[in-house]
């Protein structure tokens, strides 16, 4: 795998001072850990999900392509530099919303950059990069549902995937609000929520907005559908690494900082989110937000909640 953000050298010295001022920032400090394992082995491997447009995707044709991958691959990079192995090759495995964490756990990838979102539960099994991307967690619905906030949402069906995030918000949503939701929880591979929502067996669809503008582009008419409601949480992505870690950690997170810090993570936003992408030429037309502004100017790994 090749970068396609291969920094100049001066772009790395001119942010050098910038990165080293970073709250929690520290140099790698030898070669311990994930480091020594991927030098002993002499490959790199990489976690991906294959549908998850416009994060993480495999194409018709095989290519594994996304937001998050263009991540992964300058981290690959950041990787071979500190290893001092220009030419280490790099393995791509797949893994299912159900067994994103538990692939980086067991060790079968060194890493995964991907849409999952970081939160203080989930940290109690692995550990987290600093943020790539922060989405709101909203639905997707017929636009004559009548659906058109959470607040309509009392006695309806709603789709997630199982172990999400949305599935725990809803859940929430009818112990402390009585809203009596019910809620069909499905996984990545056969029935989805997609499937389900399209069958009429839910009223929607709850999950991260980028993720659900690009569901509606899967649609069979997707102006028969919209995306709304007030983002119930803010999700902080990030990408997922080994506990105890922290030297493998600290060369992710410092070639995130560099891509934030420098622009280019702005770049790969207009790239994905508000550019035509293959491979149907699906434009999501979602600006950058003022939270990501404020990730650019100070990047971090803090969760939400």
């Amino acid at each position: 795998m090749t970068s396609l953000l291969r920094p100049a050298r001066s772009a790395l010295v001119a942010t050098a001072f910038l990165l080293c001022s970073l709250p929690g920032f520290a140099p790698a400090q030898g070669t311990g850990g994930t480091l020594q394992k991927v030098a002993d082995k002499g490959t790199i491997v990489v976690g991906y999900h294959e549908s998850t447009p416009p994060f993480t995707y495999l194409t018709p044709d095989g290519e594994i392509m996304g937001y998050s991958i263009d991540f992964a691959r300058s981290i690959v990079e950041a990787i071979k530099q500190e290893l001092q192995r220009p030419d280490l090759p790099v393995k791509m495995v797949p893994f299912t919303v159900q067994s994103r964490l538990s692939i980086v756990q067991n060790g079968t990838a060194d890493l995964s950059c991907g849409a999952t979102t970081h939160t203080v539960e989930r940290q109690q099994q692995v550990a987290f990069s600093n943020t790539i991307y922060i989405a709101g967690s909203r639905l997707m619905t017929r636009k004559d549902s009548g659906i058109r906030d959470f607040s309509d949402l009392t006695d309806k069906t709603v789709a997630t995937f199982a172990r999400s995030t949305s599935e725990k918000m809803l859940q929430k949503m009818n112990a402390e609000q009585g809203r009596r939701i019910h809620i069909v929880s499905t996984f990545d591979r056969g029935e989805t929520p997609l499937s389900v929502l399209q069958a009429g067996q839910a009223d929607a669809y709850m999950m991260d907005d980028a993720l659900l503008h690009a569901t509606v582009l899967q649609t069979w008419r997707p102006e028969d559908w919209i995306v709304t409601g007030t983002p119930q949480s803010f999700e902080a992505y990030g990408c997922i690494l080994r506990k105890d870690d922290p030297a493998f950690k600290a060369v992710v997170d410092r070639e995130i900082a560099r891509l934030m810090i420098s622009g280019e993570a702005e770049v790969l936003h207009r790239k994905w989110l508000q550019s035509p992408i293959p491979p149907n030429g699906d434009n999501l037309g979602m600006p950058v937000s003022d939270a990501m502004r404020a990730l650019y100017k100070a990047p971090n790994d803090k969760p939400f909640y």
